[in-house]
């Protein structure tokens, strides 16, 4: 063999070697991302559930009728969609339950991941209106865990990694990577399409949005120079998003820790939803190696139960055509990751009639600026008693800006659903209905009419900000749902 072949072949054994280490997974990692998905899961159905008849039947605010008149085909892509019954969504609501907890602890693992995924593509597409970023993110991450092993580490099944080999690489490993890495990268790209983040006001902007703010965000809201850092500081973050992949050992342990303690602020001042959990899980699968190491050294009975086996062959080992095609569309889901996220950048020219939803949006948050307004919804209804109450809260109406806007919103997905139902007849029609009946259903005085109003409250940073009211609506009780 000639020197200049045996350099080649040096060179690409030696990238080969360094790409595998930055694209390698730790089996306890993805453990620990498995854990964590199940507790997502499990926290999202719990705080779904409230609002279960509301969103998810057809006595509540999206019918399925208006479901298919706005979306056409997507009854046809939801289990949920099948009846518009409580009764049905409760028995499926359980059913992601158990899945999830099969998950948790490991059981069946790559059943209940397909399960958990099919079941929560499911809720979502049977009420699209109510989903953030979070949501988007919690499926794709769900998608990459059932190409991986994740119960080969404490788990009941721990039967993919019942040995010595903590690593993990494949094209699964590097789309989930890739996936982790994208949401970063992508945001800030658009970011920096507008100069507020740079000037260091962006942060100042969403802790001034009241229907946003929870908890600590309203005590740090009028702190000015740590909500500048803060901001530059993110977005430095955000540059450095793809030294995720890039680094290895602690160095990129360090920058994991970074992101997840960002995510946990996030808990802590603004109603986003799963959002910073699910990015949070999303990093859990990051964590390197190293990490594993020195936790395992602390606590001997989890290194026992990391290399544990239950002795049951999976079903890829005992059919390897089915591996191959697994790799196969992993590759596939890689590169429609790349492309469609490039598409949305406006990096790459989409083909002329390629619908919005086929290029992925889905990372823009608070980007390329925070919206510059609070808003909330009063909806006075009259009762035949000649009270006048909000039909939102069931409270006496008051046209007072509230003190808390965010309290106006059972939750982040009823803001969601409202904002959406702004610029929609059809939904506000079912949202008076929904506020009609849920109230004469529990009440002797009955509500024979709502209005729906919108408030805006411009944001100014250096002086007074003003409020603006528009009236989107009167509705008859009684008259909504038969479309009079």
């Amino acid at each position: 063999m000639s020197a200049t072949a045996l350099s080649v072949d040096t060179v690409t054994s030696t990238v080969r070697e360094a790409l595998g280490r930055r694209v390698a997974l730790d089996r306890r990692a993805l453990a620990a991302f498995r854990v964590s998905l199940a507790v997502v899961l499990l926290v999202d159905l719990v705080r779904r559930a409230p609002d279960l008849v509301a969103f998810y039947t057809d006595a509540g605010v999206l019918p399925r009728s208006v479901l298919a008149a706005l979306y056409p085909g997507w009854n046809d892509l939801s289990l949920h969609a099948l009846s518009g019954a409580a009764w049905v969504q409760v028995l499926l609501f359980v059913a992601a339950g158990l899945a999830a907890l099969s998950l948790l602890v490991g059981y069946r693992t790559r059943l209940a991941t397909v399960v958990s995924l099919v079941l929560l593509v499911s809720v979502q597409v049977r009420n699209p209106l109510v989903l953030n970023s979070g949501d988007v993110l919690l499926r794709r991450l769900l998608f990459w865990g059932a190409f991986l092993p994740l119960g080969s580490r404490w788990a009941v099944d721990a039967t993919e990694g019942a040995t010595d080999d903590h690593g993990v690489v494949g094209p699964a490993t590097a789309g989930l990577l890739a996936q982790v890495v994208v949401v970063y990268a992508t945001n800030a790209a658009v970011k920096l399409r507008a100069d507020v983040w740079l000037r260091g006001d962006a942060v100042r902007y969403v802790f001034q949005l009241d229907h946003f703010t929870v908890l600590l965000g309203d005590v740090v809201a009028g702190w000015t120079p740590l909500l500048t850092l803060v901001d530059w500081l993110w977005v430095g973050m955000l540059l450095t998003s793809p030294l995720l992949v890039v680094l290895t050992g602690w160095r990129r342990a360090a920058l994991v820790g970074a992101f997840v303690g960002a995510h946990l602020g996030m808990v802590l001042t603004l109603s986003i939803g799963v959002f910073p959990l699910v990015s949070v899980t999303g990093l859990l699968a990051l964590v390197p190696s190293v990490v594993w190491d020195r936790v395992e050294g602390r606590l001997r009975p989890l290194a026992s139960l990391s290399t544990a086996g239950s002795g049951r062959t999976p079903i890829a080992d005992r059919v390897p055509a089915l591996s191959h095609v697994a790799r196969a569309l992993a590759v596939c889901c890689l590169a429609v990751i790349l492309v469609t996220n490039a598409v949305g950048l406006g990096v790459v020219a989409a083909p002329a009639g390629t619908p919005d939803r086929l290029t992925d949006r889905s990372w823009d948050m608070f980007a390329p600026s925070p919206p510059l307004a609070t808003w909330w919804y009063e909806a006075p209804a009259n009762l035949t008693s000649g009270d006048r109450i909000d039909a939102l809260t069931g409270d006496p109406y008051e046209r007072t800006r509230p003190t808390e806007a965010a309290a106006r919103y059972p939750n982040e997905r009823w803001r969601k659903f409202l904002d959406d139902a702004r610029s929609e007849p059809r939904l506000r029609r079912s949202l008076a209905g929904f506020l009609c009946e849920r109230w004469n259903r529990t009440h002797a005085d009955g509500m024979t009419a709502v209005s729906l109003w919108v408030a805006t409250e411009r944001t100014d940073l250096d002086g007074p900000e003003t409020v603006e009211r528009e009236r989107l609506g009167r509705y008859r009780c009684g008259a909504v749902r038969s479309g009079r």
